[in-house]
């Protein structure tokens, strides 16, 4: 990941190549009280379909990774947000269409299904960048009021990573939970990129990977969650 990039601002390029590691067990002292929650690690943003990317692609390995070290660790609350769109959903207006309900654009990587301890996930379909709209993911905070540690993982750090992490932080504010963390493995993230070049050939809009990667991260940090560089 380039962190020297002009358009990203130094202080932010910065702090991003100053981000430390951190223990798993000093992050999460209390594994009962915890939750890995990963945003749309399925194989149409990973390996097939109209939004797969390369960035994402590589997302893989350290999320899964992340997964297994999280189960030894004695985390046993894994929630797979995952996209399912409804065939005319309205988000293919900003986005060409991707992930639809019972494709295999919509399914998880092989990566965590091949996981011995694939079947306590609890995967969350939703048809937006958000998880809670529409979902069921607020009910389920609600029956696990005892947990206080939120690892985020998967993709895009822009866009579902955001919504995600943003609303565990928000909703943990608005209702006063004073020892609520929600921590961003940043090794662990990532989004795509598309050239100014390949935006307009294809109509599109660039997005420069680098750059929002590093930005929503940052704004992320703002807002008291914790970005660490990887969990160790």
């Amino acid at each position: 990941m380039n962190t020297t990039m002009t358009h990203v601002p130094p202080y932010i390029a910065r702090w991003f190549k100053e981000l430390q590691p951190l223990n798993m067990k000093e992050a999460v002292p209390a594994p009962s009280r915890a939750s890995v929650f990963s945003a749309d690690m399925i194989a149409g943003f990973l390996s097939t379909g109209n939004l797969a990317s390369e960035h994402v692609g590589k997302l893989a390995q350290p999320v899964s990774d992340l997964f297994y070290r999280a189960y030894r660790h004695g985390i046993r609350h894994f929630v797979l947000f995952q996209d399912a769109h409804h065939p005319q959903a309205p988000e293919f207006n900003a986005f060409p269409p991707h992930a639809v309900h019972g494709t295999q654009e919509s399914t998880t990587i092989p990566e965590l299904r091949a996981l011995p301890f694939s079947n306590i996930f609890t995967v969350i379909e939703k048809n937006s960048l958000h998880p809670a709209l529409g979902t069921r993911f607020d009910k389920w905070l609600a029956e696990h009021k005892h947990l206080n540690t939120a690892l985020v993982v998967g993709n895009c750090t822009d866009l579902c990573i955001y919504q995600l992490a943003m609303h565990l932080r928000l909703r943990a504010n608005a209702l006063d939970y004073q020892d609520y963390q929600v921590i961003i493995p940043a090794n662990a993230v990532d989004t795509y990129d598309i050239t100014e070049e390949v935006a307009e050939q294809s109509g599109s809009l660039a997005h420069q990977g680098d750059f929002f990667h590093q930005v929503f991260l940052y704004h992320m940090a703002l807002n008291g969650i914790r970005v660490i560089r990887e969990l160790i």
